[in-house]
């Protein structure tokens, strides 16, 4: 009789009593009738360690995901792929993110650790990271330039490995193994489009290879992938939902549609027909200060919103297109030996526009910030006043008057153009010599980025051809100017970065003795890693002609490391591991990361798993190097000139009321290495056949962590201010007058990097998997992935706050939110030639407070965004401080015609779920639309239709 265990109860509840008998029963009826001998389990090497094991389930949770799976998810990208995992969470980089750093990239943030501290491999090695750095400071490999159809798996380590892989892999392991070799031919071809207009995609794939390892001795195959994506623009998506409205007046807020006036902005807006207002008596409120300067506008229809200007350019989703080549060669040298060479180029060219819009300059013209390597920063060509004398451009207003509206003939939004080659050379040389196993490895890569710059204005050659007498020299404000006299205005100009990685590998291996449980395996290597990074600044940003400056960072780091790991079956049902790394770089000393785990199996159901392990991150040439950057973050009042906060008080200045500073960002020669520890515990569940779960907690811990200044609790700015000059100031009755205050405007704020406090978040994830055969109806599976993280703590000196299930730390990384459960629930049915599967993703509501940032009233849940949503008196409701849970359904359906033909077609979004508003994010498509791009990006796409077919030969 069974023993009614805890365990067994709870199985027996969950499973039923017949099910679990037949389960615990088939053991012993095994033994009565002994089957014939097993063939020796093929052994393999699982990310995280180096030794060749037979079981799957190592002492570290290791999620995988099959060529398959990937098929089955319905998407055509790993980047879309990897963005649903579960332990993915804030900082992740999203191509929806059209404002980030990293334009154009994609990143994993395993844990909420930002992209900085998940390392991704590609078969196991080193990838050069993507040149423009997350944030300006956060190196990443960019999966969304990764070819889907050459990959064989994806294999997601959970848990620290910096003792095997070094630094960079605190909070997990992504390595994306690509096909080893190939015999044959197939064709693929995908395309699809969204329901609500846009993003029309198709993708083409060949791969094609001869020779047979085993009776040709060598294998060959080639790898061809194209894939191109149409834009989603924001227009298409009008009237689906408050999501897709910048007109928050019927929320409690501001009418933020271009060109409509709002307590915000002084309601002085750039509408669609150009105007002169001349600041004076009755201010905005009197007509008689305004003068349109051609039909279809007049003050009570501006008053009233009517002359807008449409937002056609905001893209949810950029153009893209992909295309990507393999090539591999395997041989076997002799019957121990074998090399393996790979070389692959993809490339990813993509638009990123943010629908910026082009307006005429309000008021006294700042300037913008220089950002020159070993420059200290400076605001230069500033324009002290941006008033038309009478006559100038028609002016018949009777005085100096400013002009507002759009400036024709230049695109119409400031837009970047990216194009990523990533090149890629790797041999992989494995045998034996006596009982040793030898591996070794070399490769280089290179990642280049040219940014295309298009729409970004030169202010003090516009205002000079403003200003300029009659002729070929003078820009007319309604256009009609000519092509050379817009190319100077706003020029279009380019910049180049690279991004180089080099390493050589080798390590060796042997079983050393047997215990009682089975070998005790050593495994011991040393490994060489040079980086470059070059990614200067573009020379007109960098300059201030066109823009403040932009991210520029260069440096070189040399990395030589040696390690070693044990794995000891000191037990039949106890195996322990350990192994340790020292690493020594060039450009700080040296680290020493050790790590231990277990996993003991007390019955044929059951077994518990644990590991403990020290990590690091070096700092990189963007944090310690030649580098500097400007970033903006959160709205604030000038204490000086905007002091109570309101832009209707006389004597403030308007513009300083609501602003957004600008910070500039600067490294630091003595920054130590941010440093880890995490432990894990796991139990791994088969109660009966074919039905298998782990339940595993994680806690991490990451001190001295690398951060701007500006985000650490406790920060205290220091303001660079412009000279006092002529500016708006209001008059306390609703009109301005021009006047020069005590105090010039914030130019800039800096921020050093700092090793400041600590991170240390905590959780539980559970993967369960069940199979059940239906007879002629088929086989029924379901997975499922659950993420619940109990804490998110940020610590800064004697300040601790909680920030699971909030917004932030919303000043790293994109704030893109960091909700406490995420969870993919996966049901398949296959039936002969039919293979059917739903995934629904699940994303947890969450608070649109930051309390590392200083928002924790949700009146103010809108600053973290810098959006201006409630600014200017307004009141947010507090319904928006809560951002809802977010469900999305995914079909797709396969069908073998024969074992060359398949068929495929996919719904993603089945049921055309809508995203949530989100007030506080900011990685969205234009300037104020409220849904956050990182996890509600099926949302915003909307209903998405796909049709696919592949044939072997």
């Amino acid at each position: 009789m069974l023993r009614k265990t805890t365990l067994v109860r709870a199985l027996t509840v969950a499973f039923g009593t017949s099910a679990l008998t037949a389960a615990m029963v088939q053991p012993a009826m095994a033994q009565a009738n002994p089957p014939a001998a097993e063939a020796t389990p093929t052994r393999v090497v699982v990310t995280g360690s180096l030794i060749s094991r037979a079981d799957k389930e190592t002492p570290s949770p290791v999620q995988v995901l099959s060529s398959d799976d990937l098929i089955k998810s319905g998407y055509t990208s790993v980047a879309e792929v990897l963005s649903n995992l579960t332990a993915n969470g804030q900082g992740a980089l999203s191509n929806g993110f059209a404002g980030a750093f990293a334009n154009g990239g994609s990143g994993v943030s395993l844990r909420g650790l930002t992209v900085g501290l998940t390392l991704v491999l590609i078969d196991g090695h080193r990838m050069a990271p993507y040149p423009l750095s997350d944030d300006g400071q956060r190196s990443f490999v960019d999966v969304s330039a990764i070819p889907f159809d050459a990959i064989e798996r994806v294999e997601v380590l959970k848990d620290g490995a910096s003792s095997v892989y070094g630094s960079d892999a605190i909070s997990g392991v992504v390595n994306i193994i690509l096909k080893k070799n190939f015999n044959g031919t197939s064709i693929k071809a995908d395309a699809g489009r969204s329901q609500h207009g846009g993003g029309r995609n198709y993708k083409v794939a060949l791969t094609t290879g001869i020779g047979d390892l085993q009776a040709d001795g060598y294998n060959a195959f080639i790898s061809l992938e194209h894939r191109n994506s149409d834009r989603i623009r924001m227009i298409q998506r009008k009237g689906l939902g408050d999501w897709t409205s910048n007109d928050w007046s019927n929320r409690g807020g501001l009418n933020l549609e271009r060109g409509v006036p709002n307590a915000g902005n002084a309601r002085l807006a750039h509408g669609r027909v150009p105007f002169f207002y001349r600041p004076g008596e009755g201010g905005v409120n009197n007509p008689a200060n305004f003068q349109f300067l051609a039909p279809g506008c007049n003050h009570a229809l501006y008053m009233a919103g009517g002359c807008a200007v449409p937002d056609t350019e905001s893209n949810i989703q950029p153009d893209s297109e992909n295309t990507n080549v393999l090539a591999g060669f395997t041989k076997t040298l002799n019957q121990d030996w074998t090399l393996a060479v790979k070389a692959s180029r993809f490339q990813r060219n993509s638009q990123n526009n943010r629908g910026l819009p082009l307006n005429f300059s309000q008021a006294t013209f700042a300037g913008f910030t220089s950002l020159i390597p070993g420059q200290p920063p400076k605001v230069v060509n500033t324009i002290p006043s941006t008033l038309f004398p009478n006559g100038v451009q028609g002016n018949n207003l009777g005085g100096p008057a400013r002009l507002y509206g759009i400036i024709p003939g230049i695109a119409p939004a400031a837009s970047t153009e990216s194009k990523t080659v990533a090149t890629r050379l790797v041999a992989d040389l494995d045998g034996t010599i006596g009982a040793w196993t030898v591996k070794a490895a070399a490769g280089v890569s290179r990642v280049k980025a040219t940014i295309g710059y298009n729409g970004y204005v030169n202010r003090v050659a516009l205002y000079n051809a403003l200003n300029a007498p009659d002729g070929p020299g003078k820009f007319n404000p309604l256009g009609g100017n000519s092509a050379d006299l817009l190319a100077q205005i706003a020029p279009s100009f380019s910049n180049e970065s690279t991004s180089d990685l080099s390493f050589v590998d080798a390590n060796f291996g042997r079983e050393l003795m047997q215990l009682p449980g089975g070998p005790l395996s050593l495994a011991a290597g040393v490994s060489y890693i040079k980086k470059k990074l070059n990614a200067p600044p573009a020379d007109l940003m960098s300059r201030g002609i066109v823009n403040s400056g932009n991210a520029y960072a260069s440096g070189k780091e040399t990395n030589t490391a040696a390690y070693a790991e044990l794995n000891a079956a000191v037990l039949k049902n106890l195996e322990l591991n350990a192994s340790a790394r020292y690493d020594h770089f060039d450009t700080y000393g040296n680290s020493f990361t050790p790590k231990v785990g277990f996993k003991f199996k007390p019955h044929e159901m059951a077994s518990l798993r644990g590991t403990f392990s020290k990590g690091f991150r070096a700092p990189s040439a963007t944090e310690n190097g030649v580098a500097s950057s400007t970033f903006n973050f959160n709205t604030i009042n000038d204490p000086v000139l905007c002091a109570d906060g309101s832009n209707k008080t006389k004597g403030n200045v308007v513009t300083a009321c609501g602003m957004t500073p600008t910070y500039v960002q600067l490294t630091n020669k003595d920054l130590a290495p941010e440093k880890s520890k995490s432990y894990t515990l796991g139990l791994i569940l088969e109660p009966m056949k074919n039905l298998s779960a782990t339940l595993d907690y994680y806690h991490i811990k990451v001190t001295g962590q690398i951060n701007s200044a500006a985000g650490v609790p406790g920060f205290v700015p220091v303001y660079f201010r412009n000279a006092p000059v002529p500016t708006d100031i209001s008059d306390g009755k609703g009109g301005t007058y021009v006047d020069t205050p005590s105090v010039g405007t914030i130019a800039y704020i800096t921020s050093p990097f700092v090793n400041a406090g600590s991170t240390e978040t905590s959780g539980v994830e559970m993967d369960l998997s069940y199979k059940h055969k239906l007879g002629d109806l088929g086989t029924a599976k379901v997975g499922l992935t659950v993420n619940h993280m109990i804490n998110y703590k940020l610590t800064s000196g004697d300040k601790t706050v909680e920030l699971a299930g909030t917004h932030g730390p919303s000043a790293i990384s994109g704030n893109t939110g960091n909700p406490r459960n995420r969870a993919q629930l996966t049901l398949g049915w296959d039936r002969g030639p039919l293979t059917t599967t739903a995934t629904a993703n699940w994303v947890s509501s969450y608070s649109g407070l930051d309390p590392a940032g200083g928002v924790t009233d949700c009146a103010d849940a809108w600053s973290l965004s810098s959006r201006g949503y409630y600014s200017g008196g307004s009141h947010q409701p507090l319904e928006f401080c809560k951002i809802k849970s977010f469900t999305t359904v995914d079909l797709n359906v396969l069908y073998r015609f024969d074992k060359n033909l398949t068929l495929k077609a996919s719904i993603l979004n089945l049921f055309d779920k809508r995203p949530p508003l989100d007030v506080a994010t900011y990685g969205n498509a234009g300037s104020n639309y409220g849904y956050n791009a990182t996890l509600h990006q099926a949302g915003a796409v909307g209903r998405f239709f796909s049709l696919g077919a592949s044939y072997n030969f």
